[in-house]
């Protein structure tokens, strides 16, 4: 398969529409910048369907040595996939992942997984997060036990003095249209390069669909915490982040 430069794993986008593949890559690279997004829809004269030399091509080009996750539209698209999946070296194709979840939302937080050099089973858990997330805001319980989204007037990194300590922050979005897609996709990547466990209003900060599922806009109340006490230059970096606005006016 494609010779190795940057190690990481390659996302496939699979349609039944070419400009609907397209256009998740257009999406996902404002999030993704430099991960490996291929687009294979439509068919080989480009009508409606699905092309196993186009989702082949797409494979070896997406597989810089990491593996491929694959993200499919309908049915029938997963079966061209798995053909193509078939096809390759027996040796292959254990690295390369079908994954069943919904194209755009599993596609992005994919993207945004192998952006931050996440190996192919955390991309995959990536894409499946779409899976456990529904349309209205379910919140998780915060970490002190109240619902998410409930403010803390704690503006500075405080320990708490309970038994299982809880280092937190809490910032004020200032950005126009609060934690969107791309300012989301900032944070989460800035979140990934710490080894802490860090919760963002109760919900895992690496993690890109669960901070969007919050629905953070401009003026929300935004709540770092750990459990680590060795979290709090972390958790002053990330608020720090917030605060900029994202170079957003």
């Amino acid at each position: 398969m494609g010779a190795a430069s940057a190690q990481l794993v390659g996302i496939v986008f699979v349609s039944h529409s070419e400009k609907i593949a397209t256009g998740l890559v257009e999406l996902a690279r404002q999030m993704a910048p430099t991960a490996q997004l291929i687009a294979a829809g439509g068919t080989d004269s480009g009508g409606i369907g699905t092309s196993f030399d186009k989702i082949s091509e797409a494979i070896a080009v997406a597989d810089t040595g990491d593996g491929v996750v694959i993200l499919c539209d309908l049915g029938s698209a997963i079966l061209t996939a798995e053909t193509a999946r078939d096809f390759l070296e027996e040796s292959d194709q254990y690295r390369v992942r079908i994954v069943d979840a919904p194209l755009v939302e599993g596609g992005v937080a994919a993207a945004v997984a192998a952006e931050t050099g996440g190996d192919l089973d955390a991309v995959v858990a990536a894409a499946q997060t779409a899976l456990q997330l529904t349309s209205a805001n379910t919140f998780p319980a915060r970490d002190d036990g109240a619902p998410a989204g409930t403010p803390r007037d704690d503006s500075q990194p405080v320990t708490d003095s309970s038994a299982s300590a809880v280092t937190s922050r809490t910032v004020i979005l200032v950005n126009k249209d609060g934690l969107h897609a791309r300012p989301a996709a900032e944070f989460v990547n800035l979140a990934s390069t710490f080894s802490f466990p860090i919760t963002v209003n109760g919900t895992d900060a690496r993690s890109l669909l669960s901070i969007m599922s919050l629905g953070l806009a401009r003026g929300s109340s935004v709540r770092l915490a750990s459990t680590d006490p060795l979290a709090g230059p972390a958790i002053k970096a990330l608020a720090d982040l917030l605060e900029s606005g994202f170079g957003e006016h």
